[in-house]
C-alpha cells in the first residue's frame, strides 16, 4: 500500500519533467519505481514504459494543438528504433538487477552532461541555421516532404544534405530504441538534442516532437516485454495518472519559465539520482 501511495507524487514529478523539458522525466522513472515504490529493476522498466508512453502521448496533444509537433519526422524517428528496442529488451534479460541499475546510473550521468551542454550548443546551432539560405528548411519544418531540408538551387548539395540528415536520424533513432528496450526509458534526453542540433528545430517544437517519439518508442519497448514481464497495475495506474497530470502542468510551466533555468535545475537532479542509484547498486553487489 505504501508503494502505491508513493507512486502518486513520483509520477507527478516525472510528468512535470516530461512536459517542461520533453525528456529527462523518463530516465527518473526506473529509479523512482525501484527505490520509491519497491519494484525490482526488471518490473520497473516495464511499468515505466506504460507510464512514460501514456504520459508522453497526453503531453504531446497539448503541443500538437499549438502546431509544435512534426508528425512525419516524429513517427519516422520512433519507428526506426524498433530493431534497437528489440535488441535492448533481449539484452536486458541477461543482466542482473544491480548491474542493470549501475549501468543505468551511468546513462543518467550522460543525460545530465547532454542536457548541460545543450544549453551552450543550441545558440551555436542557431547561428549555423541562420547561415542557411531562406526557405531551405521550410519543408523540414512542416514535415511535408520527409526529414531533409530542400536546397533551392544545388541538386548535389541537396542530396548530400539529405543523406547526412537521414544518417543522423537513423543513428539517433537506433540508439533511442536500444535505450528504451534495455533500460525502459523513452530516451528524451537523446531525442531533444538530436531534433535541435541535427534537424534544426526550435526548442518548443523539439519538445513536442520528442514527446511523440517517446510515446512511439515506449510502445515498441512495451510490446517486446509483454510476453515475459507482468505489469503490476496497482502501481502502474496511479503512477501513470499522476504523470499525465504532471505533464499537463509541465507544458504550462514551459511556456512561463526559462527553459535554460529549468534545464539547469534538472541537470543537478539527474546527477543526484545517478549518485544515489550508483551507491545503492554498488553496496548490493
Amino acid at each position: 500500500m505504501g508503494g502505491i501511495v508513493a507512486s502518486l507524487p513520483l509520477g507527478l514529478v516525472i510528468g512535470l519533467a516530461l512536459g517542461s523539458l520533453g525528456g529527462g522525466g523518463s530516465i527518473l522513472a526506473v529509479p523512482a519505481l525501484v527505490y520509491g515504490v519497491g519494484e525490482c529493476a526488471h518490473a520497473a522498466t516495464t511499468t515505466s514504459l506504460v507510464a512514460v508512453g501514456a504520459t508522453s502521448l497526453v503531453g504531446m496533444m497539448g503541443y500538437l494543438r499549438t502546431g509544435q509537433v512534426r508528425l512525419v519526422a516524429g513517427l519516422t524517428f520512433g519507428l526506426i528504433g524498433i530493431v534497437g528496442s528489440l535488441l535492448g529488451s533481449l539484452a536486458s534479460r541477461a543482466i542482473p538487477n544491480n548491474v542493470l541499475l549501475l549501468a543505468f546510473s551511468g546513462v543518467i550521468l550522460v543525460a545530465a552532461w547532454r542536457m548541460h551542454t545543450r544549453r551552450t550548443e543550441t545558440p551555436c546551432c542557431a547561428k549555423q541555421l541562420a547561415a542557411i539560405p531562406a526557405g531551405a528548411l521550410d519543408d523540414l519544418a512542416t514535415g511535408s516532404e520527409g526529414l531533409a531540408p530542400k536546397a533551392p538551387d544545388n541538386a548535389e548539395g541537396h542530396k548530400s544534405s539529405a543523406l547526412a540528415v537521414a544518417g543522423k536520424v537513423v543513428t539517433a533513432g537506433s540508439i533511442v530504441g536500444f535505450l528504451t528496450g534495455f533500460f525502459g526509458v523513452g530516451g528524451g534526453f537523446v531525442i531533444v538534442p538530436a531534433l535541435v542540433l541535427a534537424l534544426g528545430y526550435e526548442m518548443p517544437v523539439a519538445i513536442g516532437t520528442s514527446l511523440l517519439v517517446i510515446a512511439v518508442s515506449s510502445a515498441e519497448g512495451l510490446l517486446f516485454r509483454l510476453s515475459s514481464e507482468e505489469i503490476d497495475w496497482r502501481v502502474a495506474i496511479p503512477f501513470t495518472v499522476a504523470g499525465m497530470v504532471g505533464v499537463l502542468i509541465g507544458g504550462l510551466t514551459a511556456a512561463r519559465v526559462s527553459a535554460d533555468r529549468l534545464t539547469g535545475w534538472f541537470v543537478w537532479l539527474l546527477v543526484a539520482v545517478a549518485g544515489y542509484t550508483a551507491i545503492q547498486s554498488l553496496m548490493a553487489l
